[in-house]
């Protein structure tokens, strides 16, 4: 079932948490709202339930408005972070309360209700837990209650408000890999909150960043790591090194070095160079792909490669982190060299386009 999410505003008081919303979700799809705290991503997601309602604007189920629907008529699963199961059921009737309460016109005998919780708790793989009470479940144990619960009554549309957000790293690992490989098998479209990239990036197949009641950028998740559609995008997703420089003419100075950047841009002036610490070429010897001496100043094994925060030397006052492949592993104090790769300059928040991608070796 596709969401149209159209103009979406809200507003507690004086205070406008979401501005002019708009984002079409295809049936099926599963997408990810991340941002910080204070994004409006959660508020968002309460909307599509029909927990909150909006100040102004429209959302629609496969064209259907539902605006004005209460979440009970919106027919919608929802799972939140800390699981919200009732104490004094079993895991088995935890699961089945949903189909309990449905309009005795909708509600389905109970052999039936045994068997649509069976199946459920064999795609959840807790059919041997079937009698044990939430106390005695693990974290782990308890979101996949909560998960079945939701799909119990079968909704076209499944939203999850930081779901593993309350597990640990290992537990949460291994829960995404099974919604994803659930969502595969049952084709619901979902929606779920964040705050973890590598969640969001890992799970879903569009990524919806936020940022104070914005949508910054909606695209697959690959994209939004490859092309950040804004500054805020870019420096919120993982970790990028920024420089502090000028641009004069065709040049980039730092301190009093500078390099040719293959065109003059229009915009003259202080500027930000942002690259992402893999877009960094590092070596042990000088080249003219990285000719740039940084001395390390921390070394982190990472199993295939090491992350290194490295001062340049003489040509940039900021340290740097960046990646190595190498074997053996550099040491504190060991000198490489760099190159900087698919550089991208800003001004404040305007990105000065280049027509190729800069690339930072010898100076001019």
């Amino acid at each position: 079932m596709s969401i149209e999410i159209a103009n979406i505003k809200k507003s507690f008081g004086r205070t406008q948490v979401l501005n002019d919303i708009s984002l079409d979700i295809p049936s099926g799809q599963m997408v990810a709202l991340l941002g910080p705290s204070g994004s409006g991503k959660t508020t968002l997601l309460r909307i599509i339930a029909g927990l909150e309602h909006q100040t102004s604007g429209r959302i629609r189920f496969h064209g259907t408005d539902v605006s004005r629907l209460h979440a009970r008529e919106r027919r919608v699963g929802f799972v939140f972070q800390h699981y919200a199961l009732f104490r004094h059921m079993t895991v088995f009737d935890n699961i089945a309360f949903g189909l309990t309460v449905l309009p005795k016109r909708e509600r389905p005998n109970a052999a039936a209700i045994k068997v649509k919780v069976t199946q459920l708790l064999e795609m959840v793989q807790l059919a041997h837990l079937t009698d044990r009470y939430p106390a005695q479940l693990s974290g782990g144990q308890k979101q996949r209650v909560a998960l079945a619960r939701a799909l119990a009554v079968e909704p076209q549309i499944l939203l999850l408000d930081e779901p593993f957000g309350a597990l640990d790293a290992q537990v949460r690992k291994e829960l995404r890999r099974w919604l994803r490989q659930l969502h595969e098998e049952l084709k619901f479209t979902s929606v779920f909150v964040t705050h973890d990239q590598e969640e969001a990036t890992e799970v879903a197949d569009r990524v919806v960043v936020m940022s104070q009641g914005n949508i910054e950028q909606a695209d697959a998740p690959d994209q939004v790591w490859r092309e950040p559609a804004t500054r805020f995008v870019l420096e919120f997703m993982g970790e990028v090194n920024r420089l502090r420089g000028m641009v004069r003419g065709g040049q980039f100075h730092v301190g009093a070095h500078r390099w040719p950047l293959g065109y003059t841009p229009v915009y003259q002036g202080e500027v930000d160079l942002f690259l992402r610490p893999w877009e960094v070429d590092v070596s042990r010897r000088t080249s003219l792909d990285s000719p740039l001496p940084v001395q390390v100043l921390e070394a982190s094994p990472k199993g295939h490669y090491t992350q290194l925060v490295v001062q340049p030397l003489g040509w940039s006052p900021e340290p740097l982190t960046v990646v190595m492949r190498d074997e053996p592993a550099p040491h504190r104090g060991e000198r490489l060299f760099v190159g900087l790769q698919n550089a991208r300059l800003y001004n404040g928040n305007e990105r000065i386009e280049a027509p190729q991608a800069l690339a930072l070796a010898e100076s001019a």
